[in-house]
Protein backbone atom coordinates (compact mmCIF):
# COMPACT_ATOMS: atom_id res chain seq x y z
CA UNK A 1 0.00 0.00 0.00
CA UNK A 2 1.43 3.11 -0.61
CA UNK A 3 2.14 5.77 2.81
CA UNK A 4 1.81 9.04 2.73
CA UNK A 5 3.68 11.90 4.05
CA UNK A 6 2.34 14.30 6.58
CA UNK A 7 2.54 17.00 3.98
CA UNK A 8 0.70 15.08 1.39
CA UNK A 9 -2.29 14.31 3.52
CA UNK A 10 -2.19 17.97 4.30
CA UNK A 11 -2.59 18.43 0.55
CA UNK A 12 -4.91 16.00 -0.23
CA UNK A 13 -7.07 17.81 2.82
CA UNK A 14 -7.25 21.43 1.58
CA UNK A 15 -7.92 20.41 -1.82
CA UNK A 16 -10.71 18.38 -0.95
CA UNK A 17 -12.34 21.19 0.79
CA UNK A 18 -11.37 24.12 -0.67
CA UNK A 19 -11.30 23.68 -4.53
CA UNK A 20 -13.45 20.44 -4.55
CA UNK A 21 -15.81 21.90 -2.10
CA UNK A 22 -16.24 18.83 0.13
CA UNK A 23 -17.32 19.82 3.55
CA UNK A 24 -14.48 19.38 6.35
CA UNK A 25 -17.46 18.44 8.64
CA UNK A 26 -18.17 15.66 6.30
CA UNK A 27 -14.78 14.46 6.06
CA UNK A 28 -14.90 14.36 9.90
CA UNK A 29 -17.63 12.68 10.32
CA UNK A 30 -16.77 9.81 7.89
CA UNK A 31 -13.60 9.76 10.49
CA UNK A 32 -15.78 9.57 13.21
CA UNK A 33 -18.28 6.81 12.16
CA UNK A 34 -15.11 4.41 11.49
CA UNK A 35 -13.76 5.25 14.95
CA UNK A 36 -16.96 4.38 16.19
CA UNK A 37 -16.91 1.40 14.74
CA UNK A 38 -13.64 0.59 15.50
CA UNK A 39 -14.03 0.74 19.23
CA UNK A 40 -17.89 -1.04 19.22
CA UNK A 41 -15.63 -4.17 17.47
CA UNK A 42 -12.74 -4.02 20.15
CA UNK A 43 -15.29 -4.25 22.90
CA UNK A 44 -16.68 -7.27 20.95
CA UNK A 45 -19.38 -5.68 19.04
CA UNK A 46 -21.02 -4.20 22.34
CA UNK A 47 -23.75 -1.51 21.96
CA UNK A 48 -24.36 -0.51 25.34
CA UNK A 49 -20.43 -0.43 26.60
CA UNK A 50 -18.60 2.18 28.36
CA UNK A 51 -15.59 4.44 26.48
CA UNK A 52 -13.49 7.56 27.69
CA UNK A 53 -12.48 9.84 24.47
CA UNK A 54 -9.56 11.77 25.09
CA UNK A 55 -9.43 14.91 22.35
CA UNK A 56 -7.22 17.48 21.69
CA UNK A 57 -8.59 20.96 20.73
CA UNK A 58 -7.37 20.54 17.04
CA UNK A 59 -9.49 18.39 14.34
CA UNK A 60 -8.07 15.16 15.55
CA UNK A 61 -10.08 15.98 18.78
CA UNK A 62 -12.94 16.87 16.40
CA UNK A 63 -13.13 13.42 15.31
CA UNK A 64 -12.84 12.12 18.82
CA UNK A 65 -15.71 14.43 19.85
CA UNK A 66 -17.93 13.38 16.88
CA UNK A 67 -17.03 9.80 17.56
CA UNK A 68 -18.58 10.16 21.50
CA UNK A 69 -21.37 11.32 19.83
CA UNK A 70 -22.12 8.36 17.32
CA UNK A 71 -21.54 6.16 20.59
CA UNK A 72 -23.71 7.78 22.48
CA UNK A 73 -26.26 7.46 19.83
CA UNK A 74 -25.78 3.42 19.75
CA UNK A 75 -26.29 3.11 23.55
CA UNK A 76 -22.55 3.49 25.25
CA UNK A 77 -22.03 5.98 28.11
CA UNK A 78 -19.63 8.35 27.12
CA UNK A 79 -16.95 10.14 29.18
CA UNK A 80 -15.74 12.84 26.19
CA UNK A 81 -12.87 14.99 27.74
CA UNK A 82 -11.00 17.69 26.29
CA UNK A 83 -7.06 18.11 26.80
CA UNK A 84 -6.33 20.99 26.07
CA UNK A 85 -7.15 24.81 26.29
CA UNK A 86 -10.78 25.47 24.89
CA UNK A 87 -9.67 28.31 23.23
CA UNK A 88 -7.23 26.82 20.99
CA UNK A 89 -10.44 24.17 19.68
CA UNK A 90 -10.52 24.23 16.12
CA UNK A 91 -13.61 25.54 14.11
CA UNK A 92 -14.94 21.76 13.38
CA UNK A 93 -13.93 20.83 16.86
CA UNK A 94 -16.06 22.98 18.08
CA UNK A 95 -18.80 22.35 15.80
CA UNK A 96 -18.20 18.86 17.11
CA UNK A 97 -18.93 19.68 20.77
CA UNK A 98 -22.38 21.46 19.60
CA UNK A 99 -23.09 18.40 17.97
CA UNK A 100 -22.40 16.24 21.06
CA UNK A 101 -24.61 18.52 23.54
CA UNK A 102 -27.75 18.29 21.14
CA UNK A 103 -27.21 14.35 21.73
CA UNK A 104 -27.27 15.33 25.10
CA UNK A 105 -23.57 14.71 25.44
CA UNK A 106 -20.85 17.35 27.06
CA UNK A 107 -17.04 17.82 26.33
CA UNK A 108 -15.29 17.97 29.81
CA UNK A 109 -12.42 19.70 31.21
CA UNK A 110 -9.93 17.01 31.50
CA UNK A 111 -8.87 16.79 34.73
CA UNK A 112 -6.12 14.08 36.82
CA UNK A 113 -7.44 15.17 40.26
CA UNK A 114 -10.81 14.01 39.56
CA UNK A 115 -11.00 10.62 41.55
CA UNK A 116 -14.64 10.23 39.98
CA UNK A 117 -13.60 10.44 36.72
CA UNK A 118 -10.67 7.84 37.34
CA UNK A 119 -12.56 5.45 39.04
CA UNK A 120 -15.37 5.37 35.74
CA UNK A 121 -12.61 5.24 33.13
CA UNK A 122 -10.88 2.48 35.20
CA UNK A 123 -14.80 0.79 34.26
CA UNK A 124 -14.24 1.44 30.49
CA UNK A 125 -14.21 -1.21 27.64
CA UNK A 126 -12.29 1.03 25.51
CA UNK A 127 -10.63 4.23 25.41
CA UNK A 128 -10.19 6.76 22.51
CA UNK A 129 -7.08 8.77 21.98
CA UNK A 130 -7.46 11.74 19.91
CA UNK A 131 -5.20 14.00 21.36
CA UNK A 132 -2.95 14.37 18.28
CA UNK A 133 -3.25 13.58 14.92
CA UNK A 134 0.08 13.39 11.92
CA UNK A 135 1.30 16.89 12.54
CA UNK A 136 2.58 16.53 16.04
CA UNK A 137 6.49 17.20 15.84
CA UNK A 138 7.64 18.09 19.50
CA UNK A 139 7.63 16.06 22.52
CA UNK A 140 4.39 15.78 24.50
CA UNK A 141 3.96 18.04 28.04
CA UNK A 142 1.48 18.94 30.41
CA UNK A 143 -2.13 17.30 30.59
CA UNK A 144 -1.51 15.68 27.47
CA UNK A 145 1.34 13.88 29.38
CA UNK A 146 -0.81 12.79 32.03
CA UNK A 147 -3.84 12.13 29.13
CA UNK A 148 -1.36 9.14 27.90
CA UNK A 149 -0.22 7.80 31.20
CA UNK A 150 -3.44 7.42 32.04
CA UNK A 151 -4.57 5.90 28.46
CA UNK A 152 -1.03 3.65 29.16
CA UNK A 153 -1.78 2.48 32.76
CA UNK A 154 -5.43 1.57 32.73
CA UNK A 155 -5.12 -2.06 31.37
CA UNK A 156 -8.53 -0.75 29.03
CA UNK A 157 -7.91 -0.91 25.57
CA UNK A 158 -6.82 2.05 23.09
CA UNK A 159 -8.72 2.80 19.72
CA UNK A 160 -6.04 5.89 18.06
CA UNK A 161 -7.23 8.63 15.91
CA UNK A 162 -5.17 8.61 12.76
CA UNK A 163 -1.80 7.63 14.82
CA UNK A 164 -1.09 6.38 18.43
CA UNK A 165 -0.34 10.46 19.93
CA UNK A 166 3.18 11.23 20.75
CA UNK A 167 4.13 9.16 17.40
CA UNK A 168 6.10 11.37 14.64
CA UNK A 169 3.83 9.99 11.26
CA UNK A 170 6.93 10.95 9.16
CA UNK A 171 9.89 9.09 11.07
CA UNK A 172 7.73 6.54 13.31
CA UNK A 173 9.94 8.36 16.16
CA UNK A 174 8.28 8.58 19.81
CA UNK A 175 8.01 12.81 20.95
CA UNK A 176 9.13 11.87 24.82
CA UNK A 177 5.99 9.52 25.02
CA UNK A 178 3.26 7.57 22.95
CA UNK A 179 -0.42 5.49 23.18
CA UNK A 180 0.32 2.29 23.21
CA UNK A 181 -2.52 1.80 21.00
CA UNK A 182 -4.83 -2.17 20.73
CA UNK A 183 -5.71 -0.23 17.53
CA UNK A 184 -5.53 2.60 14.72
CA UNK A 185 -7.77 3.92 12.66
CA UNK A 186 -5.78 6.14 9.89
CA UNK A 187 -7.64 7.59 7.35
CA UNK A 188 -7.13 7.31 3.26
CA UNK A 189 -3.75 6.06 3.60
CA UNK A 190 -1.14 4.92 6.13
CA UNK A 191 1.81 6.67 6.94
CA UNK A 192 5.11 5.61 7.86
CA UNK A 193 5.22 5.94 11.61
CA UNK A 194 2.14 3.77 11.29
CA UNK A 195 5.31 0.37 10.76
CA UNK A 196 8.75 2.10 11.70
CA UNK A 197 10.78 3.42 14.40
CA UNK A 198 9.41 3.01 18.00
CA UNK A 199 6.45 4.52 16.93
CA UNK A 200 5.68 1.55 14.78
CA UNK A 201 5.48 -0.56 17.97
CA UNK A 202 2.56 2.17 19.60
CA UNK A 203 -0.40 1.87 16.64
CA UNK A 204 -1.53 -1.92 17.52
CA UNK A 205 -3.82 -3.30 14.46
CA UNK A 206 -3.90 -1.19 11.65
CA UNK A 207 -7.03 0.12 9.59
CA UNK A 208 -6.55 2.27 6.92
CA UNK A 209 -10.39 3.69 5.95
CA UNK A 210 -11.77 6.01 3.21
CA UNK A 211 -13.05 9.26 4.43
CA UNK A 212 -14.34 10.81 1.00
CA UNK A 213 -10.79 12.13 -0.24
CA UNK A 214 -11.60 12.17 -3.99
CA UNK A 215 -9.70 9.23 -5.75
CA UNK A 216 -8.23 11.19 -8.42
CA UNK A 217 -6.57 13.45 -6.10
CA UNK A 218 -5.02 9.88 -4.18
CA UNK A 219 -3.76 8.68 -7.33
CA UNK A 220 -2.15 11.68 -8.46
CA UNK A 221 0.20 12.12 -5.80
CA UNK A 222 3.79 10.09 -6.01
CA UNK A 223 4.56 7.63 -2.90
CA UNK A 224 8.09 6.97 -3.23
CA UNK A 225 7.67 4.90 0.33
CA UNK A 226 5.21 1.74 0.07
CA UNK A 227 4.30 -1.13 2.60
CA UNK A 228 4.70 -4.60 1.05
CA UNK A 229 1.47 -7.32 2.08
CA UNK A 230 0.24 -9.73 0.82
CA UNK A 231 -1.48 -8.18 -2.11
CA UNK A 232 1.79 -7.08 -3.70
CA UNK A 233 3.52 -10.10 -4.13
CA UNK A 234 2.92 -13.56 -6.21
CA UNK A 235 4.97 -15.81 -8.01
CA UNK A 236 4.40 -16.53 -11.89
CA UNK A 237 3.23 -20.42 -12.84
CA UNK A 238 6.32 -21.80 -14.48
CA UNK A 239 6.19 -23.00 -17.95
CA UNK A 240 5.84 -26.69 -18.10
CA UNK A 241 8.95 -27.30 -20.21
CA UNK A 242 11.15 -25.53 -18.05
CA UNK A 243 14.70 -27.52 -16.87
CA UNK A 244 16.97 -26.19 -14.33
CA UNK A 245 19.44 -24.02 -16.44
CA UNK A 246 15.89 -21.79 -16.52
CA UNK A 247 16.00 -20.71 -12.83
CA UNK A 248 19.21 -19.20 -11.96
CA UNK A 249 22.97 -20.56 -11.68
CA UNK A 250 23.82 -19.15 -8.02
CA UNK A 251 26.82 -19.08 -6.35
CA UNK A 252 26.94 -18.79 -2.51
CA UNK A 253 30.63 -17.91 -1.02
CA UNK A 254 30.96 -18.17 2.99
CA UNK A 255 31.80 -20.05 6.21
CA UNK A 256 34.77 -20.90 8.17
CA UNK A 257 36.06 -22.75 10.86
CA UNK A 258 33.51 -22.61 13.71
CA UNK A 259 30.72 -20.98 11.19
CA UNK A 260 30.09 -23.95 8.82
CA UNK A 261 26.41 -23.67 9.49
CA UNK A 262 26.22 -20.09 7.36
CA UNK A 263 26.63 -20.85 4.01
CA UNK A 264 24.54 -24.48 4.44
CA UNK A 265 21.32 -22.22 5.49
CA UNK A 266 21.60 -19.83 2.84
CA UNK A 267 22.43 -22.57 0.16
CA UNK A 268 19.35 -24.60 1.91
CA UNK A 269 16.94 -21.60 1.73
CA UNK A 270 18.30 -20.34 -1.99
CA UNK A 271 17.05 -24.33 -3.08
CA UNK A 272 13.79 -24.31 -1.16
CA UNK A 273 12.28 -21.03 -2.75
CA UNK A 274 13.45 -22.10 -6.29
CA UNK A 275 17.06 -21.81 -7.46
CA UNK A 276 17.67 -24.27 -10.35
CA UNK A 277 21.59 -24.73 -9.90
CA UNK A 278 23.32 -23.41 -6.32
CA UNK A 279 27.22 -23.72 -6.38
CA UNK A 280 28.91 -23.44 -2.47
CA UNK A 281 32.39 -22.26 -2.23
CA UNK A 282 33.80 -22.55 1.13
CA UNK A 283 37.08 -23.32 3.31
CA UNK A 284 38.68 -26.25 2.43
CA UNK A 285 38.53 -27.42 6.49
CA UNK A 286 34.43 -27.13 6.33
CA UNK A 287 33.88 -28.50 2.98
CA UNK A 288 33.40 -32.29 4.62
CA UNK A 289 30.71 -30.71 6.87
CA UNK A 290 28.99 -28.92 4.08
CA UNK A 291 29.10 -31.46 1.59
CA UNK A 292 27.92 -34.13 4.20
CA UNK A 293 24.80 -31.83 4.69
CA UNK A 294 24.19 -30.18 1.40
CA UNK A 295 22.77 -32.57 -0.45
CA UNK A 296 20.95 -30.88 -3.46
CA UNK A 297 23.83 -27.42 -3.58
CA UNK A 298 26.95 -28.11 -4.63
CA UNK A 299 29.82 -27.44 -2.26
CA UNK A 300 33.67 -27.16 -3.45
CA UNK A 301 36.71 -26.10 -1.34
CA UNK A 302 38.72 -23.47 -1.60
CA UNK A 303 42.14 -22.27 -0.48
CA UNK A 304 42.31 -21.74 3.51
CA UNK A 305 44.54 -20.62 6.12
CA UNK A 306 45.40 -22.10 9.51
CA UNK A 307 42.89 -19.57 11.19
CA UNK A 308 40.26 -21.89 8.93
CA UNK A 309 39.57 -18.88 6.65
CA UNK A 310 39.74 -17.98 3.33
CA UNK A 311 43.12 -16.93 2.01
CA UNK A 312 44.31 -14.86 -0.60
CA UNK A 313 45.00 -18.16 -2.95
CA UNK A 314 41.16 -18.00 -3.69
CA UNK A 315 40.74 -14.94 -5.25
CA UNK A 316 41.53 -16.73 -8.44
CA UNK A 317 39.78 -20.39 -7.84
CA UNK A 318 36.60 -18.02 -6.63
CA UNK A 319 36.80 -16.06 -9.89
CA UNK A 320 37.05 -18.88 -12.27
CA UNK A 321 33.68 -20.35 -10.02
CA UNK A 322 31.96 -17.26 -11.14
CA UNK A 323 32.18 -17.58 -14.65
CA UNK A 324 28.79 -19.11 -16.25
CA UNK A 325 26.79 -17.84 -12.97
CA UNK A 326 23.96 -15.84 -13.08
CA UNK A 327 24.09 -13.92 -9.68
CA UNK A 328 26.32 -14.11 -6.21
CA UNK A 329 26.35 -14.03 -2.63
CA UNK A 330 29.24 -13.30 -0.82
CA UNK A 331 29.57 -13.36 3.11
CA UNK A 332 27.65 -15.96 5.26
CA UNK A 333 30.04 -16.81 7.52
CA UNK A 334 32.97 -15.90 6.01
CA UNK A 335 34.42 -14.53 9.33
CA UNK A 336 36.95 -11.33 9.81
CA UNK A 337 40.59 -11.76 8.37
CA UNK A 338 42.41 -9.03 5.94
CA UNK A 339 42.87 -12.02 3.97
CA UNK A 340 38.76 -12.56 3.72
CA UNK A 341 38.55 -8.75 3.76
CA UNK A 342 40.65 -8.78 0.34
CA UNK A 343 39.13 -11.53 -1.42
CA UNK A 344 35.64 -10.24 -0.82
CA UNK A 345 36.98 -6.55 -2.28
CA UNK A 346 38.66 -7.91 -5.07
CA UNK A 347 35.61 -10.30 -6.39
CA UNK A 348 33.25 -7.10 -5.55
CA UNK A 349 35.81 -5.18 -8.12
CA UNK A 350 36.43 -8.22 -11.17
CA UNK A 351 32.81 -9.36 -11.34
CA UNK A 352 30.17 -7.77 -13.20
CA UNK A 353 27.62 -10.36 -11.67
CA UNK A 354 24.92 -9.05 -9.23
CA UNK A 355 26.14 -9.50 -5.93
CA UNK A 356 24.56 -10.06 -2.56
CA UNK A 357 26.66 -8.73 0.25
CA UNK A 358 25.43 -10.44 3.79
CA UNK A 359 27.20 -10.62 7.09
CA UNK A 360 31.12 -10.45 6.85
CA UNK A 361 31.01 -9.55 3.24
CA UNK A 362 29.44 -5.85 4.78
CA UNK A 363 32.08 -5.97 7.11
CA UNK A 364 35.01 -6.08 4.12
CA UNK A 365 33.72 -3.26 3.15
CA UNK A 366 34.41 -0.94 6.36
CA UNK A 367 36.72 1.31 5.05
CA UNK A 368 37.05 0.50 1.58
CA UNK A 369 33.75 2.00 0.33
CA UNK A 370 34.96 3.09 -2.40
CA UNK A 371 34.75 -0.53 -4.04
CA UNK A 372 31.07 -0.21 -3.69
CA UNK A 373 31.08 3.14 -4.71
CA UNK A 374 32.63 2.21 -8.15
CA UNK A 375 30.74 -1.00 -8.96
CA UNK A 376 28.96 -1.07 -12.30
CA UNK A 377 26.75 -4.02 -11.89
CA UNK A 378 23.92 -4.28 -9.39
CA UNK A 379 24.96 -4.71 -5.48
CA UNK A 380 22.42 -5.56 -2.53
CA UNK A 381 23.59 -4.84 1.24
CA UNK A 382 21.55 -6.85 3.68
CA UNK A 383 23.02 -5.41 6.90
CA UNK A 384 21.62 -5.55 10.25
CA UNK A 385 21.79 -2.21 12.61
CA UNK A 386 24.97 -3.17 13.93
CA UNK A 387 26.81 -3.99 10.68
CA UNK A 388 25.27 -0.66 8.98
CA UNK A 389 26.89 1.25 12.28
CA UNK A 390 29.86 -0.95 11.13
CA UNK A 391 29.74 0.40 7.52
CA UNK A 392 28.82 4.07 8.53
CA UNK A 393 30.52 4.84 11.56
CA UNK A 394 26.52 5.40 13.61
CA UNK A 395 23.55 3.31 14.32
CA UNK A 396 20.10 4.46 11.76
CA UNK A 397 18.83 5.81 14.95
CA UNK A 398 14.77 6.51 15.15
CA UNK A 399 14.22 7.73 11.62
CA UNK A 400 15.53 4.65 9.90
CA UNK A 401 13.46 4.70 6.68
CA UNK A 402 15.13 8.19 5.69
CA UNK A 403 18.39 6.73 6.68
CA UNK A 404 18.35 3.65 4.56
CA UNK A 405 16.91 5.76 1.38
CA UNK A 406 19.81 8.46 1.86
CA UNK A 407 22.02 5.64 2.04
CA UNK A 408 21.07 3.85 -1.25
CA UNK A 409 20.77 6.95 -3.13
CA UNK A 410 24.35 7.94 -1.89
CA UNK A 411 25.88 4.79 -3.25
CA UNK A 412 23.70 3.84 -6.03
CA UNK A 413 23.25 0.77 -3.92
CA UNK A 414 20.33 -1.51 -2.45
CA UNK A 415 20.19 -1.84 0.95
CA UNK A 416 17.81 -4.55 3.06
CA UNK A 417 18.25 -2.42 6.58
CA UNK A 418 16.85 -5.64 8.54
CA UNK A 419 15.42 -5.25 11.86
CA UNK A 420 11.55 -5.14 13.10
CA UNK A 421 10.00 -3.69 9.86
CA UNK A 422 12.74 -4.18 7.33
CA UNK A 423 13.46 -1.56 5.04
CA UNK A 424 14.32 -2.06 1.54
CA UNK A 425 15.74 1.25 -0.10
CA UNK A 426 17.25 1.95 -3.86
CA UNK A 427 19.20 4.61 -5.55
CA UNK A 428 16.35 6.41 -6.87
CA UNK A 429 14.63 7.14 -3.02
CA UNK A 430 12.21 4.80 -3.15
CA UNK A 431 11.74 2.39 -0.15
CA UNK A 432 9.66 -0.70 0.58
CA UNK A 433 8.28 -1.24 4.50
CA UNK A 434 7.59 -4.94 5.26
CA UNK A 435 4.62 -6.24 7.00
CA UNK A 436 5.67 -9.97 7.77
CA UNK A 437 8.20 -11.10 10.91
CA UNK A 438 8.34 -11.56 14.27
CA UNK A 439 10.81 -11.67 17.73
CA UNK A 440 11.15 -15.34 17.07
CA UNK A 441 13.18 -14.76 13.63
CA UNK A 442 15.57 -12.83 16.00
CA UNK A 443 18.12 -15.62 16.11
CA UNK A 444 21.81 -16.31 14.52
CA UNK A 445 21.38 -17.94 11.42
CA UNK A 446 18.08 -15.99 10.12
CA UNK A 447 20.30 -13.53 8.47
CA UNK A 448 21.67 -16.22 6.39
CA UNK A 449 18.19 -17.43 5.61
CA UNK A 450 17.10 -14.29 3.78
CA UNK A 451 20.28 -13.86 1.90
CA UNK A 452 19.64 -17.12 0.70
CA UNK A 453 16.46 -16.55 -0.30
CA UNK A 454 16.97 -13.26 -1.95
CA UNK A 455 19.99 -14.98 -4.49
CA UNK A 456 17.89 -17.58 -5.09
CA UNK A 457 15.36 -15.01 -6.42
CA UNK A 458 17.58 -12.69 -8.61
CA UNK A 459 19.32 -15.82 -10.39
CA UNK A 460 15.48 -16.66 -11.25
CA UNK A 461 15.15 -13.29 -13.09
CA UNK A 462 13.47 -11.34 -10.60
CA UNK A 463 14.63 -7.66 -10.85
CA UNK A 464 16.48 -6.17 -7.68
CA UNK A 465 13.12 -4.16 -7.22
CA UNK A 466 11.12 -7.18 -7.22
CA UNK A 467 13.44 -9.66 -5.48
CA UNK A 468 14.39 -7.90 -2.24
CA UNK A 469 11.25 -6.92 -0.95
CA UNK A 470 9.61 -9.84 -2.01
CA UNK A 471 12.78 -11.72 -0.60
CA UNK A 472 12.02 -10.01 2.68
CA UNK A 473 8.36 -10.63 3.00
CA UNK A 474 8.63 -14.29 2.29
CA UNK A 475 11.35 -14.72 4.96
CA UNK A 476 9.30 -12.68 7.54
CA UNK A 477 6.21 -15.02 6.13
CA UNK A 478 7.90 -18.11 7.00
CA UNK A 479 8.95 -16.80 10.19
CA UNK A 480 5.00 -16.00 10.98
CA UNK A 481 4.28 -19.59 10.15
CA UNK A 482 6.41 -20.88 12.63
CA UNK A 483 5.75 -18.98 15.59
CA UNK A 484 2.18 -19.67 14.31
CA UNK A 485 3.19 -23.48 14.46
CA UNK A 486 5.52 -23.83 17.82
CA UNK A 487 5.68 -20.38 19.34
CA UNK A 488 8.32 -17.90 19.08
CA UNK A 489 10.97 -19.19 21.79
CA UNK A 490 11.00 -22.59 20.22
CA UNK A 491 11.39 -21.95 16.25
CA UNK A 492 14.78 -21.78 14.58
CA UNK A 493 16.28 -20.61 11.07
CA UNK A 494 16.06 -24.08 10.10
CA UNK A 495 12.52 -24.46 10.52
CA UNK A 496 11.77 -21.22 9.02
CA UNK A 497 13.21 -23.06 5.78
CA UNK A 498 11.46 -26.39 6.34
CA UNK A 499 8.01 -23.71 5.88
CA UNK A 500 9.51 -22.19 2.82
CA UNK A 501 7.43 -24.36 0.87
CA UNK A 502 4.16 -24.00 1.95
CA UNK A 503 4.73 -20.23 1.39
CA UNK A 504 5.85 -20.72 -1.75
CA UNK A 505 2.88 -22.76 -2.57
CA UNK A 506 0.30 -19.58 -0.94
CA UNK A 507 2.21 -17.42 -3.44
CA UNK A 508 1.40 -19.59 -6.72
CA UNK A 509 -1.95 -20.26 -6.13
Amino acid sequence: MNIATTAQMREMDRTAIEERGIPSVQLMEAAACAVARAVSELAGGKTDGRAVLFCGPGNNGGDGVAAARFLLEMGWEVRCVLVGKREKMSADCREMERRLEQSGGKLEDFTDSDPQFAAWSLEADVMVDALFGIGLNTDLRGDAVTAVQMMNTCGVPVVSVDIASGVEADTGRVLGTAVNAAKTVTFTLPKAGHFVGKGGLCCGALEVVDIGIPDDLVRRESYPVTSVDRSRVSLPVRPRDAHKGDFGRVYILGGSVGLSGAPVMAAQAAVRTGAGLVTVGVPAPIWPVAATKLDEAMPHPLPAGKDGKLELAATEPLLEKLGGKWVCLLGPGLGRSNAVDAVVRHVLAETTLPVVLDADGINALVGHMDVLDNRGACTILTPHDGEFARLTGALPGEDRLSVARDFAVAHSCCLVLKGHRTITAFPDGTAYINTTGNPGMAKGGSGDVLSGILVSLLGQGFTPREAAPLAVWIHGRAGDLCAEAMGEYSMTPTDIIRMLPRVMRELTK
